[in-house]
């Protein structure tokens, strides 16, 4: 008897019908797995960025499998994903649909927390005096080290909205997950959310993000980063150059009044300010 997958509306009950039609050569979770990545490289690749090559052999590596019939089916997935985020974007789209179709279960045990529950928790975690920040500061970051599939952070995004705060110009949106499919499932929905910011795929205890500024917004670049379109608008463009100009004005400037001792002055290399908490709740800065 065939397993009975529960799906939420129509898109996601499409996709589970096209991704049945291509298992075979394959395992549900290896097609997948290759939807993820190549999905995400397309969106990264849109905008270029230090790391385009070594995404494209990603993107090759993947595509290379699989015929011109089923590439056209993997389109047609993530334009179910895009158009079922802009009609409802109050979900966890990706992640429900991981969870439906069993492959939680049949990798590494991963759960991801309903997003109802995340729903509750960014209502009552969200600053109450956020819109005063938002107008002092002009915007405010938000950090999961634990991300997921990123149920918490489009719940904040959504919680936003609610209130009447423009999160693609006012938040920036910080994730960090150890997997890599996770996080590059956290990454396609923050992007086709239009939520500014950037995912990172590493061990948040061991290798946890770290950035030149206090807020996040200028992050260590390396692979592991994949910054989402939105955090190339030309507003966040602005804000990183302003960044980028104040830190080297206080690295170059001398001290106003002279020290009474002297001052071992270290590299800015050395001052990484840690931006990724072990709790596995939302942080912000």
């Amino acid at each position: 008897m065939a397993k009975v997958i529960r799906t939420r509306n129509a898109h996601q009950s499409h996709i589970v019908k096209l991704l049945n039609g291509m298992t075979g050569r394959f395992s549900l979770w290896n097609i997948w797995q290759d939807f993820i990545t190549m999905a995400a490289v397309s969106i990264s690749n849109v905008l270029q960025n230090p790391h385009s090559a070594e995404r494209e052999k990603m993107y090759e590596r993947c595509a290379s499998k699989y015929s011109v019939q089923e590439l056209t089916t993997f389109a047609e997935i993530l334009a179910e994903v895009a158009q079922s985020m802009e009609e409802y974007p109050d979900q966890d789209f990706l992640g429900e649909l991981f969870m439906a179709l069993g492959l939680g279960n049949e990798w590494a045990g991963q759960f991801f927390t309903p997003y109802s529950v995340c729903r509750a928790m960014s209502a009552m975690t969200i600053d109450n005096n956020i819109e005063e920040r938002i107008a002092k500061q002009g915007w405010v970051s938000v950090n999961d080290p634990a991300c997921g599939a990123g149920a918490l952070l489009i719940a904040y995004a959504n919680e936003c909205k609610e209130r009447g705060i423009n999160f693609q110009t006012s938040v920036l949106f910080v994730a960090q997950d150890i997997d890599t499919v996770a996080g590059l499932m956290c990454y396609i929905q923050l992007s086709l959310m239009g939520c500014p910011g950037y995912v990172v795929i590493q061990n948040t205890l061991t290798n946890p993000s770290t950035s030149f500024d206090a807020r996040g917004l200028l992050p260590h670049d390396n692979p592991n980063v994949w910054y989402t379109p939105f955090y190339n608008s030309p507003i966040w463009q602005g804000r990183r150059f302003a960044s980028q100009m104040d830190l080297l004005f206080k690295s170059t400037s001398p001290p106003l009044t002279k020290p009474q001792e002297p001052i071992i002055e270290t590299p800015l290399d050395n001052n990484d300010i840690k931006i990724a908490e072990t709790t596995s709740q939302l942080t912000l800065f």
